[in-house]
Protein backbone atom coordinates (compact mmCIF):
# COMPACT_ATOMS: atom_id res chain seq x y z
CA UNK A 1 0.00 0.00 0.00
CA UNK A 2 1.17 3.08 -1.10
CA UNK A 3 2.60 5.54 2.59
CA UNK A 4 0.47 8.66 3.26
CA UNK A 5 3.52 10.70 2.78
CA UNK A 6 3.58 9.77 -1.39
CA UNK A 7 -0.15 9.86 -1.18
CA UNK A 8 0.07 13.69 0.08
CA UNK A 9 3.18 14.38 -2.20
CA UNK A 10 0.92 13.67 -5.00
CA UNK A 11 -1.72 15.95 -4.29
CA UNK A 12 0.40 18.67 -4.14
CA UNK A 13 1.67 17.95 -7.55
CA UNK A 14 -1.85 18.07 -8.48
CA UNK A 15 -2.70 21.02 -6.49
CA UNK A 16 0.07 23.00 -7.34
CA UNK A 17 -0.24 22.22 -11.42
CA UNK A 18 -3.71 22.37 -11.35
CA UNK A 19 -3.82 18.71 -12.86
CA UNK A 20 -7.43 17.01 -12.44
CA UNK A 21 -6.78 13.75 -12.80
CA UNK A 22 -3.43 11.99 -12.11
CA UNK A 23 -3.48 7.85 -12.76
CA UNK A 24 -0.59 5.82 -11.50
CA UNK A 25 0.20 2.08 -11.59
CA UNK A 26 3.58 0.58 -10.48
CA UNK A 27 3.51 -3.44 -9.98
CA UNK A 28 -0.02 -4.72 -8.54
CA UNK A 29 -0.76 -1.57 -7.32
CA UNK A 30 -2.71 1.46 -9.09
CA UNK A 31 -3.40 4.74 -7.84
CA UNK A 32 -6.07 7.22 -9.06
CA UNK A 33 -6.66 10.89 -7.87
CA UNK A 34 -9.25 13.40 -8.81
CA UNK A 35 -9.96 16.46 -8.07
CA UNK A 36 -13.46 17.33 -7.76
CA UNK A 37 -14.47 20.82 -6.86
CA UNK A 38 -10.87 21.61 -6.09
CA UNK A 39 -10.96 18.66 -3.49
CA UNK A 40 -8.78 15.86 -4.30
CA UNK A 41 -10.23 12.12 -3.77
CA UNK A 42 -7.92 8.95 -3.62
CA UNK A 43 -8.70 5.75 -4.99
CA UNK A 44 -6.28 3.00 -4.59
CA UNK A 45 -6.75 -0.98 -6.10
CA UNK A 46 -4.69 -3.72 -6.71
CA UNK A 47 -4.10 -4.93 -9.90
CA UNK A 48 -4.88 -8.89 -10.83
CA UNK A 49 -2.10 -8.91 -13.79
CA UNK A 50 1.21 -6.42 -13.88
CA UNK A 51 0.40 -3.56 -16.96
CA UNK A 52 2.35 -0.99 -18.53
CA UNK A 53 4.95 1.19 -17.04
CA UNK A 54 3.81 3.83 -14.54
CA UNK A 55 2.56 6.78 -16.17
CA UNK A 56 3.40 10.24 -13.87
CA UNK A 57 2.55 13.54 -14.28
CA UNK A 58 5.45 16.32 -14.40
CA UNK A 59 4.94 20.26 -12.96
CA UNK A 60 3.92 22.42 -15.86
CA UNK A 61 5.87 25.28 -16.63
CA UNK A 62 5.43 28.86 -15.02
CA UNK A 63 3.70 31.65 -16.40
CA UNK A 64 0.70 31.13 -18.57
CA UNK A 65 -1.80 27.87 -18.69
CA UNK A 66 -1.47 25.65 -21.09
CA UNK A 67 -3.14 25.87 -24.49
CA UNK A 68 -6.20 23.57 -25.53
CA UNK A 69 -5.52 21.12 -27.94
CA UNK A 70 -6.98 22.60 -31.25
CA UNK A 71 -9.91 21.60 -32.54
CA UNK A 72 -10.23 18.78 -35.23
CA UNK A 73 -10.66 20.74 -38.76
CA UNK A 74 -12.15 18.60 -41.84
CA UNK A 75 -9.21 18.41 -44.00
CA UNK A 76 -7.11 16.60 -41.03
CA UNK A 77 -9.44 13.60 -41.81
CA UNK A 78 -7.15 11.93 -44.08
CA UNK A 79 -4.02 13.14 -41.75
CA UNK A 80 -2.42 10.82 -39.33
CA UNK A 81 -1.88 12.26 -35.43
CA UNK A 82 1.36 11.60 -33.68
CA UNK A 83 0.14 11.69 -30.05
CA UNK A 84 1.63 12.18 -26.77
CA UNK A 85 1.95 9.13 -24.86
CA UNK A 86 2.28 10.69 -21.56
CA UNK A 87 1.40 14.05 -19.23
CA UNK A 88 4.45 16.23 -18.87
CA UNK A 89 6.04 19.19 -21.09
CA UNK A 90 7.01 18.89 -24.69
CA UNK A 91 10.11 19.82 -25.96
CA UNK A 92 10.58 20.15 -29.94
CA UNK A 93 14.60 20.15 -29.79
CA UNK A 94 17.11 18.46 -28.08
CA UNK A 95 18.70 21.64 -26.26
CA UNK A 96 17.34 25.46 -26.80
CA UNK A 97 20.14 26.18 -28.96
CA UNK A 98 19.58 23.30 -31.65
CA UNK A 99 16.89 23.17 -34.10
CA UNK A 100 13.97 21.04 -33.87
CA UNK A 101 13.57 17.52 -34.08
CA UNK A 102 11.57 18.08 -36.89
CA UNK A 103 9.47 20.91 -39.27
CA UNK A 104 6.50 21.21 -41.34
CA UNK A 105 7.61 19.01 -44.65
CA UNK A 106 10.01 16.60 -43.01
CA UNK A 107 9.42 13.01 -43.97
CA UNK A 108 9.58 10.72 -40.68
CA UNK A 109 9.47 6.86 -40.13
CA UNK A 110 8.56 5.12 -37.86
CA UNK A 111 11.67 5.13 -35.69
CA UNK A 112 12.25 9.01 -36.57
CA UNK A 113 12.06 11.27 -32.54
CA UNK A 114 10.21 13.83 -32.91
CA UNK A 115 10.15 15.81 -29.90
CA UNK A 116 10.79 14.63 -25.88
CA UNK A 117 8.18 14.87 -23.47
CA UNK A 118 9.72 15.79 -19.60
CA UNK A 119 7.83 13.89 -17.15
CA UNK A 120 9.35 13.60 -13.39
CA UNK A 121 12.96 15.06 -14.74
CA UNK A 122 12.88 12.31 -17.41
CA UNK A 123 13.48 13.37 -20.83
CA UNK A 124 11.38 10.84 -23.02
CA UNK A 125 11.81 10.47 -26.67
CA UNK A 126 8.71 10.36 -28.87
CA UNK A 127 8.96 8.97 -31.52
CA UNK A 128 6.60 8.97 -34.98
CA UNK A 129 5.41 5.38 -35.01
CA UNK A 130 4.39 6.20 -38.73
CA UNK A 131 5.53 6.94 -41.43
CA UNK A 132 4.50 10.05 -43.95
CA UNK A 133 4.98 14.20 -44.20
CA UNK A 134 5.04 16.38 -41.39
CA UNK A 135 2.03 18.34 -42.04
CA UNK A 136 1.10 20.37 -38.92
CA UNK A 137 3.01 20.68 -35.73
CA UNK A 138 -0.15 21.24 -32.98
CA UNK A 139 2.11 22.27 -30.22
CA UNK A 140 4.29 24.90 -28.90
CA UNK A 141 8.14 24.53 -27.14
CA UNK A 142 7.93 23.86 -24.25
CA UNK A 143 4.31 23.67 -23.67
CA UNK A 144 2.51 21.41 -20.98
CA UNK A 145 0.55 18.43 -22.95
CA UNK A 146 -2.00 15.44 -21.90
CA UNK A 147 -1.81 11.94 -22.17
CA UNK A 148 -3.04 11.04 -25.94
CA UNK A 149 -3.11 14.69 -27.08
CA UNK A 150 -2.03 15.28 -30.74
CA UNK A 151 1.32 16.86 -31.08
CA UNK A 152 1.47 16.63 -34.99
CA UNK A 153 -0.18 15.85 -38.11
CA UNK A 154 1.28 13.40 -40.70
CA UNK A 155 0.39 13.11 -44.05
CA UNK A 156 0.92 9.02 -44.52
CA UNK A 157 2.96 7.84 -47.21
Amino acid sequence: MTDLKTLRQLIKLMVDNDLTELDLEEGSEKIRLTRRDGTPVVQAAPIAAPMAPPVAAAPAPTGAPPAPAAPEADDDADLDAIKSPMVGTCYLAPSPEADAFVNVGDRVSADTVVCLVEAMKVFNEIKAETSGTIEKVLVENGQAVEYDQPLYRVRPD
